[in-house]
């Protein structure tokens, strides 16, 4: 018997899509819902919380960017989204994000690489990734000023303050934390922190590193941890506080 790696929620009122996908997650290993709409979705994470969402924006009833808004309101529904969406437009994508998605997926896709973006996701939420995850092992909590890290428990802390981040947050944090001033090219955070760099726009690693700013810095748009270096990328200047 196929041991189950978790509870996916697909959210899609295409009655093709839904059973492509479903048919896909099913086979390697993932229990399967589905929600026709938004109200569905909302109650059926109410009843039972999924281990990640596959949620389509264009929804009856309550589209899914509202969705995704009140589930990071909570954070006891706080799990990874994944968005299908068939707008390819890459302001819909970046607001998406900024609402704090794990990843999109845009119609028409490949099941195949949905279904790898599913397990990449999951990876990154239990704390893995591709070469530069965290582990939660033998790791220490590291500080640097007011900013504490620890990977054991995924818990940040701000001047005193606890800081909720997404699974990618984290990983996006303590990847750049774990190699101080080293610069980074988007490409390269895809690849050691999402996992992969293909199909994925590189504006996912900017959005990210902004909402990481506005829950980090004092003051987002004169950033003291999470620096640009122009033309090349980003480093985690730790000696600034």
């Amino acid at each position: 018997m196929t041991q189950e790696l978790g509870d996916i929620l697909v959210v899609d009122d295409e009655a093709s899509v839904v059973e492509v996908v479903k048919l896909y997650l099913q086979r390697e290993g993932f229990s399967v819902r589905i929600a026709r709409d938004g109200q569905a979705a909302l109650t059926a994470v109410r009843q039972k919380p999924p281990t990640l969402i596959v949620l389509d924006l264009m929804l009856p009833h309550i589209d899914g960017m509202e969705i995704l808004r009140r589930l990071r309101e909570n954070p006891a529904t706080d799990v990874p989204v994944i968005m299908l969406t068939a707008r390819s437009q890459e302001t819909d994508r970046i607001y998406g994000l900024e609402m704090g998605a794990d990843d999109y997926v845009t119609k028409p896709f490949s099941p195949a690489e949905l279904v790898s973006r599913v397990k990449a996701v999951l990876r990154r939420a239990g704390g893995g990734s591709a070469t530069g995850g965290v582990s939660g092992g033998g790791e220490r909590p590291l500080t640097h000023g007011d900013l504490t890290i620890d990977p054991r428990t995924r818990l940040v802390t701000v001047r005193g303050e606890n800081i909720e981040l997404t699974a990618t947050e984290f990983n996006l944090l303590w990847f750049m934390v774990q190699h101080p001033r080293q610069v980074f090219k988007r490409d390269q955070l895809l690849e050691n922190v999402w996992g992969f760099s293909e199909y994925v726009d590189p504006s996912t690693v900017t959005v990210h590193i902004r909402r990481l700013r506005e829950k980090l810095e004092a003051d987002p748009s004169k950033p003291v941890w999470l620096m640009t270096v122009w033309g090349v990328g980003y480093k985690f200047e730790p000696s600034n506080q």
